[in-house]
């Protein structure tokens, strides 16, 4: 008997180490996937704000929550599975599927601006009035997790690469990983952005002098912050959603949109710094996401107006 508990001590002993050695495996792919994803998750932020502007203030934070529970789905139940599915099964369909989710956030953006130019609206725009709260409520969280689904696709992808020679463990501990991480960090810093103005308000009540004055120039300026990042989150629908497109096809084998990008994108870098190269690639990537979601907003209007013509049946 006491031999038997040795040994089954050991083998727990066993087991625990190689639980401690995954743990810490997970650890560091996540890390390593964390910083390749940096990118769609500073884009990921700068969408978000946009889906609670012009809305009342006490209503900002339930619909953030409400958006935050949904990207946890979208990322948990539906990318993470399938993402390791499709990299087991059928990897080839991955980069399609990618490139379908550019194509929705291409159109998204395009349409966005088009609104703003007076060409492309075919419904409600935030410039009209709201007639039903809840209902418009609703169309915004769900235009949200909409939109959140198809950068949660790219991020969870952009993780999956890095840890591909991983164990099927180790890879689903790291998606679950940054994927809560992710969403997380987004959403509390957009809710923190959303709620500036509040705490801009108590700090103007203060009975400090410089800490009134902090109070009211942050009141005065978050207006402008969440016009300013309802535009940004408008170009990052562009530029990320031409990025896929761009890489989609290179994996695909039309290499030479994206190599003329890369292209520019080393020539300004060499030129003028890092920065300017990435903000030349950026504005590559928002030109083809534009040129395509103008492409499908135009279809899209022109199957809308043969469905509606009486002498199209």
């Amino acid at each position: 008997m006491p031999g038997g508990l040795v040994a089954l001590l050991d083998d727990i002993s066993v087991l625990a180490r190689a639980a401690a050695a995954s743990v810490d495996d997970i650890g560091v792919a996540a890390s390593r996937a964390g910083v390749k994803a940096a990118g769609l998750v500073i884009d990921d932020t700068a969408v978000t704000p946009a889906y609670v502007t012009g809305l009342a203030p006490a209503r900002e934070l339930p619909i953030i929550a409400a958006i935050t529970k949904g990207s946890l789905r979208n990322k948990l139940l539906i990318v993470l599975p399938a993402a390791l599915l499709l990299s087991e099964f059928a990897p080839w369909v991955i980069t399609p599927l990618l490139m379908l989710g550019g194509c929705y956030l291409s159109f998204e953006g395009a349409e966005k601006i088009l609104e703003l130019l007076g060409g492309a609206a075919h419904g409600p725009t935030l410039a009209d009035p709201i007639r039903d709260q809840a209902a418009f409520e609703k169309k915004r969280i769900a235009g949200a997790v909409r939109t959140d689904l198809i950068l949660s696709g790219e991020i969870m992808v952009i993780t999956l690469n890095e840890v591909a020679h991983e164990t099927l463990l180790v890879r689903a501990g790291v998606l679950a990983l940054v994927g809560v991480a992710v969403t997380l960090g987004v959403y509390g810093v957009v809710g923190l952005i959303v709620k500036m103005d509040d705490v801009g308000l108590a700090l103007a009540r203060r009975p400090r002098a410089a800490v009134r004055r902090v109070g009211r120039a942050l009141v005065a300026g978050m207006p402008h912050l969440l016009t300013v990042l309802s535009t940004v989150g408008t170009a990052a629908m562009l530029w990320v959603g031409g990025g896929i497109l761009l890489h989609g096809a290179h994996e695909l084998g039309w290499h030479a949109p994206d190599d003329l990008v890369q292209r520019l994108h080393h020539a300004a870098s060499h030129a003028a710094g890092g920065f300017l190269g990435w903000l030349s690639e950026a504005a590559a990537a928002a030109a083809v996401g534009l040129a395509a979601g103008s492409v499908l907003v135009g279809l899209m209007h022109a199957v809308v107006r043969r469905g509606h013509d009486p002498a199209a049946h």
